[in-house]
């Protein structure tokens, strides 16, 4: 999730073209490629207009957003009037600058907020992943982009985990970065002690020899705590998981990578608590139907 931080003050759009060798335009290029400059300002790149819309939509703070010729109008009036300072330049600059590979009308700066541990367990409601040397910025976009879908409140990236607000992952997430609760740089084992003072069972994957995993309860509040694609979880984090699960397979297939593994158990959990609501939805109709 994006929470206003503090920014310079933004003076809106300012009509005008821009060469590539303008400062917007070289931090546009700095923070495209590094993860160290996102850090330094707390600001990230948002790429294309569906993005930008959907930055908008969630009251991401943007600071500067800049255009090629393509660029729909009303977008643009959209970010001046939410306070960015709008530029223009030549077709081909962000191709130039940006870190795509479909060439894009326009881009923006936002600003992001590292959420704290505890704050993000706040707001994870009753499904948080936990993401532990998650590298790969797909899988974790697609566990961002899951993890929204199936009705998690937080996204925990530790221990060496992918920045999610870098190019790939925001664009991997398809805009759930804005809108669920982020920590950026978290401590596993911190964040697995915040998560059981908030009452929420652990549960990690095996690839063999646990109990599968739609024959556990998944319906009461959960995180799911997913490690490295090629590692998995280190011992000292998987000692202190609650619960283990495998995913039955059939075939020569070893394991499952990350995104689709997490994807699997974030929407087993929305189907349990779809399939506990609906019991009580339908005792509620006989009671109220008894005389």
């Amino acid at each position: 999730m994006v929470r206003s931080t503090p920014r310079p003050e933004a003076t809106g759009c300012v009509p005008g073209h821009v060469s590539i060798r303008h400062p917007t335009i070289k931090r546009l290029r700095r923070l495209s490629g590094r993860r160290s400059a996102r850090s330094d300002e707390c600001a990230f790149v948002i790429d294309g207009p569906t993005l930008l819309c959907d930055a908008l939509d969630a009251g991401v703070p943007l600071d500067e957003v800049v255009a090629e010729a393509r660029c729909p109008e009303d977008l643009l009036a959209r970010a001046a009037e939410a306070g960015a300072t709008v530029r223009s330049v030549d077709d081909g600059v962000l191709a130039r600058v940006t870190d795509t590979v479909t060439p894009q009308p326009v881009a923006a700066i936002g600003r992001f907020a590292d959420v704290p541990p505890a704050t993000a367990v706040a707001a994870a409601g009753p499904l948080a992943l936990v993401l532990v040397g998650v590298r790969d910025p797909g899988n974790a976009g697609t566990l961002l982009r899951s993890a929204e879908a199936a009705g998690a409140g937080a996204v925990l990236f530790c221990d060496g985990s992918v920045d999610p607000y870098g190019p790939k992952c925001v664009r991997a997430s398809a805009g759930s970065v804005f809108r669920v609760a982020v920590t950026r740089s978290g401590d596993a084992v911190e964040a697995l002690g915040c998560l059981a003072s908030a009452g929420l069972g652990t549960l990690a994957t095996v690839a063999r020899g646990a109990r599968s995993y739609d024959q556990v309860d998944l319906a009461h509040p959960v995180a799911l705590v997913l490690g490295n694609e090629a590692h998995g979880l280190p011992e000292d984090v998987a000692a202190r998981v609650g619960r283990a699960v495998s995913i039955p397979m059939v075939g020569r297939t070893e394991s499952l990578n990350v995104g689709m593994a997490g994807t699997i158990l974030c929407f087993e959990a929305l189907r349990q608590r779809r399939q506990r609501d609906q019991a009580s939805d339908q005792a509620n109709r006989l009671d109220a139907t008894r005389p």
